[in-house]
Parts: C-alpha cells; structure tokens; sequence
C-alpha cells in the first residue's frame, strides 16, 4: 500500500452558495509536490433509494437537472441533515420525493462520485415496505413519480433519459443484493 501524501497546505480560493473550490498543495512520499484543486466537503453526506414496491416496481422520479439543462428519469436522493442518521434522512427524502415511507431500508454502498476532485459521499440504499406519507420537500415544482418493473433494469438503463452514474450503479448494486437474498 503507497504512502499518503503529505497535505502541506488548504486555500480556499472561490466560493459560491452551494460550493468552494479549495487548492492542496501536496508533497508524495518521493518528494514530489503537486496542487490540486477539488470541491471541498460540505455537509453530512447523501442518499439515494432504490425504492420498491409490493408490485416489484421501482419508484422514480423525473426531476429538472440543472447540471444537463433538462429533465432527467432517476432515484431519488437527498442530502442528509445535520443531526439525521443516512437511514432517517432516506425515509424523509421519499415522503417528500415519492410520497412514500418505509420500513426496510438495506444500505448498500458508500460511494463517490469524482474522487480526484470532490470528497463528498452518496450511500446507496434499498427501500421497502413501503406505506403512503408524503412530507412537504424543497423542490421548486412537483416531481412526477414514474413506476418501472423491477425486471426490467436493462431497460431502464439504456433510455436516454436515465443517465446518472450514481443511480446506474445503485440500480445494479440492488439488483445483486436482492439475488443473493434469494
């Protein structure tokens, strides 16, 4: 296992309301130093659910993504609160994305998403058991909920309107879980 650098110096060096760019000045194990720049880590981390209902469907959600300039078909996801466990913060972005709480949640992955220059982490997780509640989000208009049979994830993944890294591996992590529990 190689050595981890040595972090010489943090600068903040923009700041907007949502992110900061930091610089690191480094210096590896053989002397050599490099400046990197990432996002820096804000917050307590996000979820993102691959809910199911008693149907075997899947429940998304069709959200406006700034990011693409369009509407994109996903999971649904949140960040995680001050004060919330990634299990509690889970149940509440369903209540307010799909109308929906649950009563099985199974963790599945911590992931990242660009390790190189953000440190932030999503953990994936399945959600089931599921009974009507809905809570008031803070999306800018109502998210349409779209059901997709759970046997038909290849499908799902090849639309053109399902892109998100995150949520293709998730869909993919749970198809697995759910057949090793079998």
């Amino acid at each position: 296992m190689p050595v981890k650098p040595e972090i010489l110096k943090v600068t903040p060096t923009a700041r907007s309301r949502l992110f900061q760019v930091e610089e690191l000045e480094i210096r590896f194990s053989n002397g050599v130093e490099r400046t990197y720049e990432r996002l820096a880590s804000r917050g307590n981390g996000a979820v993102m659910m691959v809910a199911i209902d008693s149907e075997d469907h899947l429940l998304l959600i069709r959200e406006y993504a700034g990011g693409i300039e369009d509407y994109t078909l996903t999971l649904p996801k949140g960040l995680i609160d001050a004060g919330e466990t990634p299990l509690q913060a889970a149940d509440r972005e369903l209540k307010e994305e799909i109308g929906f709480g649950c009563r099985r949640l199974d963790p599945l992955k911590e992931m990242t998403n660009s390790p190189s220059y953000m440190g932030s982490t999503l953990t994936a997780m399945i959600a089931r058991d599921l009974y009507p509640c809905k809570l008031e989000g803070d999306e800018p208009e109502p998210l349409e909920v779209v059901r997709w049979p759970l046997s038909q994830i290849n499908e799902l993944v090849a639309r053109e309107e399902f892109t998100e890294g995150r949520a293709i591996a998730a869909l993919y992590l749970a198809r697995e879980f759910l057949q090793q529990e079998q």
